[in-house]
C-alpha cells in the first residue's frame, strides 16, 4: 500500500498575524513559517500506518513556492519517504489544489490519501471533499480515529453530535483531525538523512493544471478590538441591557 500526504507551508501557529499597510493581505516576509499542523497529523498517522507494516510508502506532497521545499523536507524528517513538490508562484485555491492531487494520484497510484482537515491561514477545508469528488474515491473527514482493514478503513468522525464511524472501501481520502495522534519531532540524524530523500519538482502548466485564482480578495482588515466590559448592579439590570441594549434576547 502507498500513502500520499499532502502539507502545506503556513505562518507559524504561534505568530501575531499582521495584516499588510495596505490591507492586501497578511505580512509574510520575515515571518516564522511552518506546516500546517493538520498536516502534521496526516503525516504521524501515515507513518504509523508504515511502521505497523500496512503500507510501504509514503510520499510528502506541497503546492507553492520554491521555499514550499523546506516543508516537504520537515515531512521527509519525521518519516516520509519521499517527496513531490508542485511549484506556484501565488496562493493555490483548494479546488486547483485538488486538481493538482488528482493527477499526482493518477501519476502515483495510491490506496490512501491524507489531508489535515483545513489549513489554518484560510480555513476553507475544501480541498479533500473536492479531491474525493474529483476521483470517486470513498471520503472520511475530521478523522480522530483510523483503523485500516483488509479492503477497507473504519474511519471515526468527529461531528457536531458526537462520533461517528464509517467504513469505507479502498482507495480512500482522508482528511484528519488534531485530535488523531500527537505528532512525533524530527530528530537531528533524520533531519540530516532527510536531505539526501528524493524531492520530484512538477509545475502546474506540467500537470495541465489551471491555477488563476477565481476569487477576488478586495481587501482584508483586523477584526475590531474588543470593547470595555459594563459593570452592572444586579441581574435585573444586566437583562434590561442585553434585551434593549445587545438585543440578544
Amino acid at each position: 500500500m502507498k500513502i500520499l500526504v499532502a502539507v502545506k507551508r503556513v505562518i507559524d501557529y504561534n505568530v501575531q498575524i499582521r495584516v499588510k499597510s495596505d490591507s492586501t493581505g497578511v505580512e509574510t516576509e520575515n515571518v516564522k513559517m511552518s506546516m500546517n499542523p493538520p498536516d502534521e497529523n496526516a503525516v504521524e498517522e501515515a507513518l504509523r500506518i508504515k511502521e505497523s507494516g500496512k503500507a510501504e510508502e509514503v510520499i510528502a506532497i506541497s503546492i507553492g513556492e520554491e521555499k514550499a521545499q523546506e516543508t516537504i523536507r520537515t515531512a521527509l524528517a519525521m518519516g516520509a519517504d519521499r517527496g513531490i513538490h508542485v511549484k506556484a508562484t501565488h496562493d493555490v485555491e483548494p479546488l486547483a489544489v485538488a486538481k493538482i492531487l488528482q493527477k499526482i494520484v493518477e501519476k502515483e497510484k495510491p490506496q490512501i490519501v491524507l489531508l489535515g482537515k483545513q489549513a489554518i491561514d484560510d480555513d476553507s477545508n475544501q480541498t479533500g471533499q473536492m479531491l474525493s469528488a474529483l476521483l470517486g474515491w470513498a471520503q472520511g473527514t475530521f478523522a480522530s480515529k483510523i483503523e485500516l482493514e483488509a479492503s477497507a478503513a473504519i474511519i471515526t468522525r468527529e461531528i457536531d453530535e458526537g462520533l461517528e464511524k464509517v467504513k469505507l472501501p479502498f482507495p480512500i481520502v482522508a482528511t484528519c483531525d488534531l485530535r488523531l495522534n500527537e505528532p512525533r519531532y524530527a530528530s537531528l540524524p533524520n533531519i540530516m538523512k532527510a536531505k539526501k530523500k528524493p524531492i520530484d519538482n512538477y509545475t502546474s502548466d506540467e500537470l495541465g493544471i489551471d491555477v488563476s485564482p477565481r476569487v477576488r480578495q478586495l481587501k482584508v482588515t483586523e477584526p475590531p478590538k474588543r470593547e470595555k466590559g459594563v459593570m452592572v448592579a444586579d441581574v435585573a439590570e444586566l437583562v434590561q441591557k442585553l434585551k434593549h441594549e445587545a438585543k440578544v434576547i
